[in-house]
């Protein structure tokens, strides 16, 4: 499966998989209309790319997406769920429906935390949040990300990204 850099045409794609990172558990929490109302859930893409953004979407063989990850740096006045910091970029992932259960996830994380290292600013940290009963907890963890805080039925993680190897 492909994994490339996300691009300014890919804002589309982004949208769908924040969509499905919010509706993570399957439920339709959060239609595209209540996203896009949303200004919490805007914070994560509005005018993307912008500096410092950064990305990967993995396609199939035949260009059509899977799923995305990507990270950006908020403010603190504008946090995002797992806000740390405003210079560690908080990141987003989902996989698209149908795609699941197949180590997509994996490769789009692993794709991510390699585009943080070695990209033109690297960053020393990443940080996300996981809501309690996400399975995909399992996944950051085995990624070396671990909790450093709370917020409401929210995990905080971080990984230190100069001490991972990939």
């Amino acid at each position: 499966m492909p994994v490339r850099p996300a691009l300014a045409r890919d804002a589309d794609v982004l949208r769908s998989v924040l969509l499905e990172a919010y509706n993570w558990d399957g439920e339709q929490r959060f239609t595209a209309e209540q996203l896009a109302a949303d200004p919490h859930a805007a914070r994560y893409l509005a005018g993307w790319p912008r500096g410092g953004d950064f990305g990967v979407v993995a396609e199939t063989d035949a260009g059509e997406p899977v799923g995305a990850a990507w990270a950006r740096c908020l403010p603190e006045d504008e946090p995002g769920y797992g806000f740390v910091a405003p210079d560690v970029p908080e990141l987003t992932l989902g996989v698209l429906p149908g795609h699941r259960g197949r180590g997509h996830g994996r490769a789009l994380m692993e794709a991510l935390i390699r585009a943080a290292a070695e990209g033109p600013a690297p960053v020393a940290r990443l940080s996300l949040s996981v809501e309690d009963g996400n399975s995909a907890v399992r996944l950051y963890t085995s990624l070396g990300f671990t909790r450093v805080g709370r917020n409401g039925g929210s995990d905080t993680m971080v990984l230190d990204v100069r001490t991972r190897a990939l």
